[in-house]
């Protein structure tokens, strides 16, 4: 599970076994954890264990950061092909 990101109480990941499914990251935080796809528009795929706001935040972080997600996700699985 390669960590992309820490910032504060959220770790940004990907399972490095995912590289056939479409750009995304997970995040958790605690007891809870949500994926966010990041092609073709940056939205919500699931979440377990986090509130709205929680939620909220994590979406913002992940707008304000979805291009160094999408570049380690093409670098990493790049590597393994």
């Amino acid at each position: 599970m390669p960590t992309v990101l820490r910032i504060g109480k959220f770790r940004f990941f990907f399972f490095s076994d995912e590289g056939r499914e479409p750009c995304h990251i997970h995040v958790e935080c605690g007891d809870g954890h949500a994926k966010f796809w990041l092609s073709p528009k940056i939205h919500l795929a699931s979440s377990q264990g986090m509130n709205a706001r929680e939620l909220a935040e994590i979406s913002q972080l992940v707008r304000q950061n979805d291009k160094k997600f999408m570049e380690a996700w093409h670098e990493f699985f790049s590597r393994k092909n």
